[in-house]
C-alpha cells in the first residue's frame, strides 16, 4: 500500500563518437575529400559515414587506383589533424551524459575510429565519462557487425536488449540493431528512417534517463480509483488527490464517483488530458487523449473509455467502469449466509452492465491497440474465492481480460489485495460486526505484459466517520498497475 518506484532496466547507454557525441563526421568528411582529391557527394554516403579507415581506404584505392595501405595511413594524418583542433560536442550530448552520470547509469564509447583518435575525443569530453571504450582496433569486425556493440555490452556485463545505442549512421544502427540493442538514432549528415525498437530525433537536446529507459523497455502505470463522491467526505480533497495521483506514479487514472467536475480539475492542475463521462466516470493522463468512447453522458453507472497515444505509433485504450454497489455480495455471505447459487443469481444486475461494457469495448476496439479495463465492480473476483464462481470478473476473463494484480500475487491468502475499505474496518450499520475486507477494485488488461501491481493508500486513514484531516481522500484503495508495453 506504498507508492512504487520499479528498478530501473535501464542497463548502459552506449555512445557512437563520430557525429553523435562530437561533430566530427564532418572533419571526417573534410579528410576524405582531402585525401580523395574531389568534393564529396551524397552518392559517397555509404562509402564514407559510420565507416573504418580501412574500408574507405580501399574504397578510394579502388576509385583512385592508388596504395590501399598509404591511403589509410594518410587519411588518419587528416582526420587526427583536423580532430585535434576542432572537436566540437553535439548539442545536448555533455547534458546528457550528466544526466546519466546522476542516475547511475554506466556508459560506454563505441566507435568505428582508430584507438589513437578515440583517445584525442576521450580526452576533450573526459575520459571519466566512460566506463568502457571500444574503438575499431578492439574487435575483429566492425560497424555494421553487431561485435563492437556485443564487446561493450560484455565488458560492462550487461545485456544488449537492456542498452540503448545512440547514433547517427544508418551503418551505426545496423551494429546496434545486430547486437540487439533498442537504439536512438540522431541523424548528423544522412537521414535514418523510423523502424521497430528505434526511435529518431533530430537532436540530443532535452533527452533524459527516462526516455532512454522507455525506449529499452516502454512502461505504462495505470491507476483505478474511487474518488468517494469526488472526495467531498474529506477535507482539501482536491489538493490531495493532487498528490495521491502524483506519488502513486501514474501515467493514466482511470476515475470513478468523480463528482462531476473532478477529472477535468485534476488533469488541469496535472498539466494532464482528460476525458470526462457524465457526473461520475473519467479518465486523466499524461499522454494525449486521441478518442473517446461510450456515452458521453451515461449515468452515475456505466463505462466509458479513451485511446491514449504514449509514443509514436503506439496507441492504448483505457475503460473506467462502474458497477452497481447493491446487492453486495461479502454482505450477503458473511452477513446473510448466502450460497454460492444465490450470490451468483444476485449479480445479474452487475453482470448485465459488465456485458455493456464488453461491448463497447469491442466495438471500439483495434487490431493491434492493447486494452485496459479499470474500475469498482462492487463484487469480488472469482480468482479469490474458488467457492464462488463469481460472474463479472469471469466474464471479463472470457472476453479475453487478465487481472493484473492477480498476475503479479497469483496467492490470494498471501497477497489478498483488498480495496475494500481503508477507512470501514467495521460495519457502519453500527453493528460492531467486522466489515468485510475484500478486493472489488481492477486494472484487468488485454495485450499487455505486468511488470507489478500493487494496491496504494496515502497515510495511514483514520475510520469512518473522523475521516475529514485524512490524507488518503477516499473509502477505496486504489489498484495501480505497471504494465510493459509492446516494443514498436
Amino acid at each position: 500500500m506504498t507508492p512504487h518506484t520499479p528498478a530501473l532496466p535501464l542497463q548502459a547507454v552506449l555512445f557512437d563518437m563520430d557525429g553523435t557525441l562530437v561533430d566530427t563526421e564532418r572533419l571526417w568528411w573534410e579528410a576524405v575529400e582531402q585525401v580523395a582529391g574531389r568534393p564529396l557527394t551524397e552518392a559517397d554516403q555509404p562509402e564514407v559515414l559510420g565507416r573504418p579507415v580501412e574500408h574507405t581506404a580501399a574504397w578510394l584505392a579502388t576509385a583512385t587506383g592508388r596504395a590501399d595501405a598509404g591511403l589509410a595511413a594518410e587519411l588518419h594524418r587528416e582526420f587526427a589533424a583536423r580532430v585535434s583542433t576542432g572537436i566540437v560536442p553535439r548539442p545536448g550530448a555533455l547534458d546528457l551524459l550528466d544526466a546519466l552520470a546522476g542516475a547511475g547509469v554506466p556508459t560506454a564509447l563505441v566507435t568505428a575510429s582508430p584507438r589513437a583518435v578515440a583517445d584525442v575525443v576521450l580526452d576533450a569530453l573526459g575520459a571519466g565519462r566512460f566506463a568502457v571504450s571500444v574503438t575499431a582496433d578492439d574487435t575483429p569486425r566492425t560497424k555494421p557487425d553487431p561485435d563492437p556493440y556485443l564487446a561493450a555490452c560484455r565488458a560492462l556485463g550487461v545485456e544488449p536488449a537492456a542498452c540503448v545505442a545512440v547514433e547517427d549512421t544508418e551503418t551505426g544502427v545496423a551494429s546496434a540493431e545486430a547486437a540487439g540493442c533498442a537504439v536512438l538514432a540522431v541523424p548528423s549528415l544522412a537521414p535514418i528512417g523510423a523502424a521497430p525498437g528505434r526511435t529518431v530525433r533530430d537532436s540530443l537536446v532535452g533527452v533524459t534517463p527516462e526516455e532512454l529507459r522507455q525506449m529499452v523497455a516502454p512502461e505504462l502505470r495505470v491507476m483505478s480509483w474511487n474518488l468517494w463522491l469526488g472526495g467531498s467526505e474529506v477535507d482539501d480533497h482536491r489538493a490531495k488527490q493532487i498528490k495521491a495521483v502524483l506519488e502513486s506514479g501514474a501515467d493514466v487514472v482511470g476515475l470513478q464517483e468523480t463528482g462531476g467536475s473532478a477529472a477535468q480539475e485534476l488533469a488541469e492542475a496535472l498539466g494532464w488530458y482528460h476525458h470526462r463521462a457524465g457526473e461520475n466516470l473519467g479518465v486523466i493522463s499524461r499522454h494525449p487523449v486521441t478518442a473517446r468512447f461510450g456515452d458521453p453522458d451515461v449515468g452515475f453507472y456505466g463505462a466509458a473509455g479513451v485511446r491514449i497515444q504514449v509514443g509514436p505509433g503506439r496507441e492504448v485504450d483505457v475503460w473506467t467502469a462502474h458497477l452497481h454497489y447493491t446487492p453486495y455480495g461479502p454482505y450477503e455471505a458473511a452477513f446473510d449466509g448466502l450460497g454460492a447459487p444465490e450470490l451468483i443469481a444476485h449479480e445479474d444486475v452487475r453482470l448485465g452492465q459488465m456485458r455493456d461494457t464488453l461491448g463497447r469495448i469491442g466495438a471500439s476496439s483495434r487490431d493491434g491497440v492493447p486494452v485496459v479495463l479499470v474500475g469498482d465492480f462492487n463484487c469480488p473476483s472469482h480468482l479469490d474465492r474458488p467457492d464462488v464462481a463469481w460472474p463479472v470478473t469471469r466474464a471479463a476473463a472470457d472476453a479475453g481480460f487478465a487481472d493484473s494484480y492477480r498476475e503479479a500475487h497469483p496467492d490470494p491468502a498471501a497477497e489478498p489485495g483488498h480495496t475494500w475499505s481503508p477507512i470501514h474496518p467495521v460495519h457502519e450499520d453500527g453493528s460492531g460486526r467486522p466489515e468485510p475486507q475484500d478486493r472489488i477494485d481492477y486494472v484487468l488488461h488485454r495485450g499487455l505484459t505486468v511488470r507489478d501491481a500493487r494496491t496504494f493508500v496515502l497515510g495511514i486513514p483514520r475510520p469512518w466517520p473522523d475521516v475529514a484531516d485524512n490524507d488518503w481522500p477516499s473509502d477505496h484503495a486504489a489498484v495501480v498497475t505497471t504494465f510493459a508495453l509492446p516494443r514498436n
